[in-house]
């Protein structure tokens, strides 16, 4: 059918302000992994691209990240879900590289490797610089209310009419409901 890109803090799994740094402080939030599991269902290709300055902030390293992903994919693959790649950006805010949202640098190298274009992708996010680097790479943007949602949705930085959903799962619950 098609291809959705996620993040990942905040979407799928619950945020902290002090990052998530190991596999035991990455939880999901109730009916997440249910909604990547009918996303897949439905013959959707599931796609992460997520900030993890945590990395460059010494919080935690690659292989910390990967011991994350890997609980994630575990959880996934028990329930008959997957995730199709997770693409992340390593670096502080201040290191201006382009991988970082909201600059669409990860979005556009997802484009070139499965050389498609981001027009009509929905990309679900909770934050502003979600919303501008989905913009910002052509790709459709949602807003979910989950993480730091609640305080985006009241953001004067927020584009108007962006759709906004109490959560993932109702996010997924309304898209497989109005797709034909």
């Amino acid at each position: 059918m098609g291809l959705i890109i996620l993040d990942r803090d905040g979407v799928i799994n619950k945020d902290s302000d002090k990052y998530i740094k190991s596999p035991e402080e990455w939880i999901p939030i109730p009916g997440s992994l249910e909604a990547i599991v009918r996303l897949n269902q439905a013959g959707y290709r599931v796609v992460i691209i997520t900030n993890q300055s945590g990395i460059a902030r010494g919080l935690f390293d690659i292989s910390d990240l990967y011991r994350i992903h890997n609980k994630m994919y575990q959880l996934l693959t028990q329930m008959g879900g997957a995730i199709e790649a997770i693409l992340f950006c390593p670096h502080l805010p201040e290191e201006n590289c382009t991988c970082r949202k909201p600059k669409p640098g990860l979005f556009q190298d997802l484009s070139q490797r499965l050389h498609l274009q981001l027009t009509d992708v929905l990309a679900i996010g909770d934050s502003i610089r979600d919303i501008q680097a989905a913009q910002s790479a052509g790709a459709t943007p949602i807003l979910v209310r989950t993480g730091k949602g609640s305080i985006t949705t009241n953001s004067k930085k927020l584009p108007p009419n962006i759709p906004c959903y109490d959560d993932l799962s109702s996010a997924v619950t309304e898209l497989l409901a109005t797709t034909p």
